[in-house]
């Protein structure tokens, strides 16, 4: 999903998205040309989810949350809060997404983090197919 909004996702940006129950989403953000990969220090105005977009992410039953910078809570900011919605509503989070070269649309999403032992958390190749 390609979203224009200031610095966090809120509960109005997701009106209009007819969110599912399985849904998996990916938001595709102003973060992308500014990514962490090409920014030369991290940026602390980096868009992030609110933990009410995150609650309703979790009521309406979404599966697999991505986005596209190193976090989906704000710096300084609901950072804990929608951690603890959505990995507590069993919503999985992809962070750090490249998605320069992705355009808004319908797409298969292949998931394959690292096995690592002990971990709640793991680097993953994560590849995007259109339907």
């Amino acid at each position: 999903i390609g979203m224009e909004m200031g610095n966090q996702i809120t509960p109005s940006d997701l009106e209009d998205l007819n969110l599912q129950q399985g849904e998996r989403i990916i938001f595709k953000t102003r973060n992308t040309p500014t990514s962490w990969e090409m920014a030369p220090e991290f940026d602390r105005d980096f868009v992030s989810i609110s933990e009410a977009a995150g609650r309703v992410l979790a009521e309406a039953g979404v599966m697999t949350v991505g986005v596209d910078y190193l976090s989906i809570g704000g710096f300084g900011k609901d950072v804990v809060e929608v951690h603890q919605v959505m990995l507590g509503a069993g919503i999985w989070v992809i962070e750090g997404l490249w998605l320069a070269e992705v355009e808004p649309g319908d797409y298969e999403l292949v998931c394959l983090p690292l096995k690592i032992k002990g971990a709640d958390g793991a680097p993953c190749r994560a590849l995007l197919k259109p339907r």
